[in-house]
């Protein structure tokens, strides 16, 4: 369990020495656990549903022709890969809405920020 542990540790610290980068902060910590997540942990998890999905389909048309149970634990494998599919496409759109709506990392306001002393606002 330990040895599985540490291997996880050291692979999500390999982007860090790939690019020869050190976290400097908290908020660097975060912007790359959500690059891991965004182009490595999703797309893995579209592929698995993806191949969940095929390979049911694949066992109900092609394997399960002579057998009812084959054929049925296909199509329960197709309904869950669809399911998978469903969920990741229904979170990532709530999370987009909602990051649009809140406006998460907008820090100037709706008229472009505060306007400096002894500056002209309106240029």
């Amino acid at each position: 369990m330990n040895k599985a542990l540490i291997a996880g540790s050291v692979s999500f610290a390999l982007p860090l020495v790939a690019l020869a980068q050190a976290v400097s902060d908290l908020t660097d910590f975060g912007s790359l656990l959500i690059d891991i997540i965004n182009n490595i942990l999703v797309p893995v998890l579209f592929a698995v549903a993806f191949i969940v999905f095929i390979w049911g389909a694949f066992q109900t048309f092609i394997w399960g022709a002579n057998s009812e149970e084959v054929k049925e634990h296909g199509k329960n494998l197709m309904l869950w890969g669809l399911i998978g599919f469903f969920v990741m496409v229904s979170v990532w759109g709530l999370v987009n809405i909602l990051t649009g709506t809140i406006q998460f990392g907008n820090t100037q306001g709706p008229s472009g920020g505060l306007p400096s002393s002894g500056g002209q606002v309106g240029n």
